[in-house]
């Protein structure tokens, strides 16, 4: 039922799907004391006196959840008609003509469900995915983020060599720096002025020789037009030992955020400690 609800939802353009998905978002947020009490929260820690953005921020993440049935299913040429704007893209192409792998991060930012198949129209692209929760959304996962120039590589060891792999030959590797990793997977770095459980994958595999790093986003235009797709250079140098690269990379979030405050979802639970993993040394965040 709810694959077939979730077909059914592609076959409408975005325009029904954005202000649907605005309401659906509102109406989350006032329904769930849990999601409610996150996003208020990581909204208020990150950026002080933003509380004029809880609504907003709860909308566009609505529209984030009802556009990825377009997104997946639609047909390719149609998505990407949907980038209106884009600036950047030179910062790729000057990688690839000096024979560089290129390391694309990708915030939970806008939408960042199509920023790889954008890549992808343009070069072959190799993206790290975690299985989801329900596994009825699996198959229509590997079906809307897989196919053509896109691989998909799982989160586990396999997967990380396979990435690692496509870095070693020039090729490009897409995933989200900012997904709370499993045990054993990350280290604490500030986030916002909090220790945040962050993943190391990012880090080591920019440490990889002959691999650029560079950050992109897609912000949602207004009244459905479509998405401004953005490649930058990576605002904070990433450089220097592991821990640097990570604290590194979190600037970097932090910094195209800023940029785009109320399309980040707030609401996820970016300050989650993992089963298992030791919590955050207080006297690190002292010093």
């Amino acid at each position: 039922m709810l694959t077939t609800l979730f077909r059914f939802l592609s076959r409408f353009p975005l325009a029904v799907l954005h202000p649907l998905g605005a309401v659906l978002g509102r109406l989350t947020y006032l329904a769930s004391p849990t999601y409610r009490r996150h996003l208020r929260e990581n909204l208020a820690g990150a950026l002080p006196g933003s509380e004029r953005l809880r609504g907003v921020a709860a909308a566009q993440a609505g529209r984030q959840m009802l556009e990825i049935p377009f997104v997946w299913l639609r047909p390719r040429e149609e998505v990407l008609a949907l980038a209106k704007e884009v600036t950047g893209w030179e910062l790729a192409e000057a990688a690839r003509a000096r024979g560089e792998g290129i390391l694309f991060l990708t915030p939970h930012l806008g939408c960042f469900e199509i920023t790889a198949q954008y890549i992808a129209a343009r070069m072959p692209i190799t993206v790290l995915y975690r299985a989801p929760k329900q596994t009825w959304l699996q198959p229509l996962m590997e079906q809307g983020r897989g196919g053509g120039n896109v691989k998909l590589a799982a989160a586990d060891l396999g997967g990380v060599r396979q990435l690692m792999r496509a870095l070693r030959q020039h090729q490009a590797i897409g995933l989200l720096p900012d997904q709370v990793p499993g045990r054993g997977e990350g280290t604490w770095a500030d986030f916002f002025g909090r220790p945040a459980y962050t993943m190391t994958l990012a880090a080591r595999l920019s440490e990889m020789p002959r691999t650029a790093v560079i950050f992109v986003y897609a912000e949602r235009l207004a009244g459905a037009q479509g998405f401004r797709v953005t490649f930058l250079a990576p605002p904070v140098a990433v450089s220097g030992n592991l821990g640097q690269r990570v604290q590194a990379i979190n600037a970097c979030v932090e910094d195209l955020i800023r940029r785009c405050p109320a399309q980040y979802l707030w609401g996820y639970n970016r300050y989650k400690r993992p089963s298992g993993a030791e919590p955050p040394d207080p006297t690190e965040s002292e010093a």
